[in-house]
């Protein structure tokens, strides 16, 4: 059976960059596969106390490890224009060829607000998301390009270090109508932990869009971002699911808080069960494993894991010892 590729989900919100550079280059020692970088202006609540800027991570991540890489996910909108995050992209690729990968989403009001202006509804934040694609893939082939839209101008300008070959674009989704147009418009798709269901939708919408594009489905990679609480009791684990990742048992819509002092006072109201069907909350890593399985069973090509505890050493030790090797693709 072919070993299956899983990564480690970096979080830039809750470790500073030295840490969380150590953390990467720890868990490819024990068997990660690559890095998927959080990008966050502000970390979800105070209490995490971190989110440093995610390209100059990667770039340090890059050099301190051999596997693949790319933010997880990344705003082509609010903060950053579309043509500055084709370069960033670009110029990463470059750094390392064959390496990275461009993931990207619609945005979340926590860190795209804080320049100002107007905070559209989710249909015209994923409608500038797709525009945005359109001007880094105009960039990406190479020539002067200019882009006059709906949302965004550029003027007639390249892209002066470029890969060999564009990394691929990786869209966030757990949507139909956003997974179809992923498959139309990208490369691959990212998306979260979900009911069996929920991610046949997904998979089948995006089937779907690829092939309206005349792109094959098949070669296409479909991308799990897991959260999961392990700890060396059941009871750790589920205090450290409570206090570090609150975020996990909100049953709601995120995308238009502002604030991660408004997330700090909505966490007073989370409790274990809200934890339920959403996160995963155990110490036993077979229990772990046979979830992670679950979902490669399902058709992911790739997953990376967050453990939301602070206890990442202990976990990257566990899992590459008792949980990564018992993995199938």
């Amino acid at each position: 059976m072919a070993k299956a590729k899983i990564g480690y989900a970096a979080m830039l919100e809750q470790f500073p960059p030295s840490e969380i550079l150590d953390l990467c280059a720890r868990a490819e020692t024990a068997g990660f596969s690559g890095v998927m970088a959080a990008d966050h202006f502000q970390p979800w609540t105070p209490a995490q106390g971190q989110a440093s800027f995610v390209w100059e991570v990667l770039a340090v991540a890059g050099a301190r490890t051999a596997g693949d890489l790319g933010p997880g996910v990344t705003c082509p909108s609010f903060r950053m224009h579309p043509a500055i995050v084709a370069q960033a992209a670009a110029t990463l690729e470059v750094m390392y060829p064959g390496r990275t990968w461009l993931g990207l989403g619609s945005g979340e009001a926590l860190n795209e607000h804080i320049v100002g202006g107007y905070w559209p509804e989710a249909p015209e934040r994923i409608n500038r998301m797709f525009e945005a694609i359109e001007i880094i893939s105009k960039l990406f082939g190479g020539k002067e390009v200019k882009h006059d839209g709906r949302f965004f101008k550029m003027e007639t300008c390249r892209l002066w270090t470029l890969p060999e070959k564009a990394p691929p674009i990786y869209v966030a989704t757990a949507g139909p109508v956003t997974a179809k147009r992923t498959g139309q418009f990208a490369d691959g798709l990212i998306t979260v932990g979900a009911p069996e269901e929920k991610i046949e939708m997904v998979f089948g919408k995006f089937a779907e869009g690829a092939r309206d594009a005349g792109k094959d489905p098949a070669t296409m990679p479909k991308i799990l971002q897991l959260h999961l609480s392990w700890a060396e009791t059941d009871e750790k684990a589920i205090a450290n699911a409570v206090e570090h990742w609150p975020t996990g048992g909100m049953r709601f819509a995120k995308q238009d808080i502002r604030s991660p002092r408004d997330f700090e006072q909505m966490a007073t109201l989370v409790r274990p069960e809200d934890f339920a069907g959403r996160m995963l909350m155990s110490a036993d890593p077979e229990i772990h494993r046979r979830e992670i399985q679950r979902y490669l069973d399902l058709g992911f090509d790739q997953i990376y894991l967050h453990n939301v505890g602070r206890n990442q050493v202990e976990w990257l030790d566990v899992f590459g010892r008792e949980v990564l090797p018992k993995l199938t693709a």
